[in-house]
């Protein structure tokens, strides 16, 4: 049984008041604690509903703005999978490119190659900072072949007139096949004295493949592209008489008059070789030379190595050779030169003494060189006009008094004159092809390694190499023009070329000899 606290105050040693006194200021600080907690536990609901206010709305609006961003990211891997172009190029149609993104990589890829021009335009992807695809070097090939087949069969700057020069000329790399190229350019759309033809000033009338380009041949492609482009008023080529000829056989339907022009250059060909080519000195000259550059090429008197001759002499490794005799002839004189340097007196003497036997030929064949430098120049930048020959004459000014200088300026002069009988009063014709093998030279470059391999399908491409593409061409060309006008060209006018002939050569040695093998290891 619990003892009543009366009975046990006589336990306390304070006075009962004084307990009681204690009990009631700890009853009324308690109360009061309790009092300020209480203002404080609501001040802290307060704020606890208030964040849990803020919070509400962060996840709200943090909600939104994850599903903002799942929007962006379907949306952007929707434009990966779907765009090809930047903006403001769509796509053409059932083209995955636009017209500025195809006409961007065709120039590229005339300026630096076909699989470089990717590279390229990744890089240049890269640097923009833009994601955009990037169209493969196969399919700007496809481009080009059919802008090329483009530009043959739609000439851009095409015009009937009556001054139109047709330049004629072929191009063989190996094998048979030969391409006719005609390039044209009218009379009265020359550059100005003094600047020689572009790759833009000149339009393509004919690219066109063949291994049998007899008179007749080449006749009946000049009569197909009158009967299409109108007669021209004259046609220039070099001396090949079936280029020649078959411009005489022009049916001249309007009754305009068509000369036949020649290229000066091989004309000035043909006066060196009658001048110097042939002479036993200079044949001497021409072998010591390769004596020459097979003797030291690989010696301390490398750097004086012989210019490599080229395939087609013609009078193009005169000047190259030439200029080569002049310096190591200095060199030979000269012993404290620095090119000397490192090459004793007697192994000197040794490998091009034999340069002082021509000291005297020397300054008669740079006479020459000169006169045919100069002739040349004067042809591609000025051409042709009543005039031109006296023009010319002064532009070579006074020779050397040695018979072949004299014989080759006037003979290159006499050329002149007798060109100038054909035109007529205030005419000026172009009298160079150096456009034309400017333009082969455009094709070499894009075919790089393969050039040395035949023509392939190409050649197509040719066309499309002369001047830029534009995007205006570009879509107004390739709806026009497929694949399968690629095909049926390449078909008709190629057939099987050497590099189609040399991997069937290879597929059917390997299928033999396979069968051969299999049948060996069976037995």
């Amino acid at each position: 049984m619990a003892t009543s606290w009366t009975k046990r105050a006589d336990q306390f040693k304070s006075p009962l008041r004084v307990v009681a006194g204690v009990l009631l200021r700890s009853r009324a600080y308690l109360a009061g604690r309790a009092q300020r907690l209480k203002v404080r536990l609501q001040e802290f609901e307060k704020i606890n509903a208030k964040q849990e206010r803020t919070i509400a709305s962060l996840t709200k609006l943090a909600a939104s703005k994850d599903a903002e961003i799942r929007r962006l990211r379907n949306l952007n891997e929707k434009l990966r999978k779907e765009s090809t172009s930047l903006a403001g190029d769509p796509p053409l149609p059932n083209h995955e490119f636009g017209p500025k993104m195809i006409s961007l990589a065709v120039n590229c890829a005339c300026t630096v190659g076909l699989r470089a021009a990717e590279r390229v335009l990744v890089h240049v992807r890269d640097w923009l900072g833009v994601d955009f695809r990037i169209p493969s070097w196969s399919g700007i090939r496809s481009w080009l072949l059919r802008l090329g087949l483009a530009r043959i069969a739609l000439p851009e700057s095409f015009q009937q007139a009556d001054d139109w020069i047709w330049i004629a000329d072929h191009s063989n790399q190996i094998g048979k096949e030969k391409v006719l190229t005609v390039l044209a350019v009218r009379a009265s759309q020359l550059p100005p004295p003094g600047q020689a033809l572009r790759h833009q000033d000149v339009t393509v009338l004919c690219n066109e493949p063949g291994i049998q380009w007899n008179e007749n041949a080449v006749a009946k492609v000049y009569l197909e592209l009158e009967a299409k482009f109108g007669t021209p008023r004259g046609v220039l080529s070099d001396g090949a008489t079936e280029l020649q000829n078959a411009a005489k056989q022009l049916e001249n339907p309007r009754q305009i008059a068509t000369d036949v022009f020649r290229d000066l250059k091989h004309i000035a060909a043909n006066i060196f070789e009658a001048e110097l080519g042939k002479t036993l000195r200079f044949k001497e000259f021409t072998a010591m030379l390769g004596q020459t550059r097979s003797s030291i090429q690989q010696t301390e008197l490398s750097h004086l190595t012989p210019p490599e001759k080229k395939v087609k002499a013609r009078f193009m490794n005169l000047a190259s050779n030439l200029r080569w005799a002049q310096m190591a002839l200095w060199g030979l004189q000269h012993p404290d030169a620095e090119l000397r340097k490192e090459i004793g007196e007697e192994r000197m003497e040794n490998k091009l003494g034999w340069l002082r036997e021509f000291e005297s030929e020397l300054l008669e064949w740079n006479e020459c060189q000169r006169i045919i430098s100069t002739a040349v120049t004067f042809a591609a930048e000025q051409g042709i006009w009543i005039g031109a020959a006296e023009a010319l004459r002064r532009e070579i000014g006074d020779t050397l008094p040695q018979k072949s200088p004299q014989q080759v300026r006037s003979k290159i002069v006499a050329f002149f004159e007798a060109t100038e009988s054909k035109l007529k009063p205030g005419e000026r014709l172009p009298i160079s092809t150096e456009i034309l093998e400017s333009t082969f030279g455009l094709y070499k470059s894009l075919e790089r390694q393969h050039s040395k391999g035949g023509f392939t399908s190409l050649i197509l491409a040719l066309p499309a190499l002369l001047k830029p593409v534009t995007p205006e061409f570009v879509k107004s060309s390739l709806p026009k023009f497929g694949k399968n006008q690629v095909q049926s060209w390449i078909k008709n006018k190629l057939g099987k070329t050497l590099t189609s002939k040399r991997t069937a050569a290879y597929a059917e040695h390997k299928k033999a000899t396979h069968r051969a093998t299999t049948l060996v290891a069976t037995i």
